[in-house]
């Protein structure tokens, strides 16, 4: 029988996508697509995540997820076997006429109980009858407060959650659940599918210090609610973004792509010309981390998304054409000249004047 891991990554493969490629399209880390392929669950909070990231994935990969959980379960069972004094286990010795004759005792005793039980009633309740309309309970809408590096709550509609930034105080709420849950009080709708995160600015600097966790809940059933997990992204603090005056950086080692009012994600777009040994690293996002190192031939094409900034290494500047969309602009550039093997951060700083630039700073 194909293991999970093994159906995951032959029907990624076959379709020829990438983990950033998915990442990138699914807001799903690349550190869980890898866990899953591997069937090393121990990376993930609970299995509420497990179980919402694996339909998410097979989601995308055109997968049954019916057969996905079916694949997860059996290598839970294979992994927590029966134990051997289980199965050495004896059977009952006891005849099959004497468990059935306790079986009817056992029923002769209880319709007793509850016939003496019946006769003992009074015949008229003092009670006053319960409104027909009226439920037996209603539950008053929660209200918590996010103090720590995170908080992980099932949330019911009313459910609102209190962030402190500086002097700033925000509530989001949990508004409604259809097929995906929605979140308001932001400027705009927060929306997540099942297993999807997201990063959000809280107050429009264009700083992400919020991440947004939808683990668990089951399509159009409000009353079970949605498991919320809410994280203080430290990964993208604005003391990541330096604050650099440009005049003081040396004559001709940093370009400024583009400016704006607040930083921004973006995506660099690389065009290969010609055979090229090209690296890349996302700076500042603790889920991202790591080098990204291949060789690539002319027509291949790579887009890399950044919040923050990325480094490069290229080892032939003219065989690459370079752009950034971002902020609804694209801009191409170009990172040094024929032959010349470059090393440059790709990053947003700020000057004095607290205009977030865009810049290829050279490194070499």
């Amino acid at each position: 029988m194909e293991s999970l891991g093994n159906k995951l990554k032959t029907t990624r493969e076959g379709k020829g996508w990438t983990y950033d490629y998915i990442s990138r399209e699914t807001n799903m880390s690349v550190r869980y697509l890898e866990a899953l392929e591997k069937e090393d669950f121990s990376c993930f909070p609970g299995e509420p995540y497990i179980l919402g990231f694996l339909r998410n994935y097979g989601e995308v990969l055109g997968i049954n997820q019916d057969e996905l959980l079916s694949l997860y379960r059996s290598h839970k069972i294979q992994e927590q076997p029966v134990p051997v004094e289980q199965l050495l286990k004896s059977p009952s010795p006891l005849p099959k006429i004497l468990r059935g004759a306790a079986v009817a005792l056992v029923l002769l005793i209880l319709a007793a109980g509850i016939t003496f039980f019946i006769s003992r009633l009074p015949e008229r309740s003092t009670a006053a009858p319960m409104a027909p309309d009226t439920p037996f309970a209603v539950r008053a809408a929660v209200q918590y407060t996010l103090s720590n590096d995170f908080l992980e709550r099932r949330f019911y509609p009313g459910d609102s959650v209190l962030i402190t930034k500086g002097a700033e105080t925000f509530q989001l709420v949990f508004s409604s659940l259809s097929d995906v849950v929605t979140i308001t009080g932001h400027r705009d709708p927060i929306i997540l599918d099942l297993g999807q995160e997201v990063t959000v600015d809280l107050n429009n600097d264009g700083i992400h210090l919020l991440r947004i966790i939808a683990s668990d809940f089951v399509r159009h059933n409000s009353a079970l609610g949605a498991l919320l997990r809410f994280e203080q992204d430290a990964q993208v603090q604005l003391a990541h973004i330096p604050s650099i005056p440009l005049a003081t950086l040396p004559a001709g080692r940093a370009t400024t792509i583009f400016s704006s009012p607040r930083a921004h994600p973006f995506t660099l777009q690389v065009a290969f010309q010609n055979y090229c040994l090209f690296r890349y690293e996302i700076l500042f996002e603790r889920d991202r981390q790591g080098r990204h190192e291949h060789y690539h031939q002319r027509f291949d094409e790579l887009n890399i998304l950044a919040q923050n900034g990325i480094r490069l290494g290229i080892s032939n500047a003219q065989a690459v054409r370079l752009q950034v969309i971002g902020g609804g602009r694209t801009v191409p550039f170009e990172a040094g000249g024929p032959g010349e093997v470059v090393a440059a951060d790709l990053r947003w700083v700020r000057d004095e004047d607290n205009t977030f630039r865009l810049v290829l700073m050279r490194l070499d």
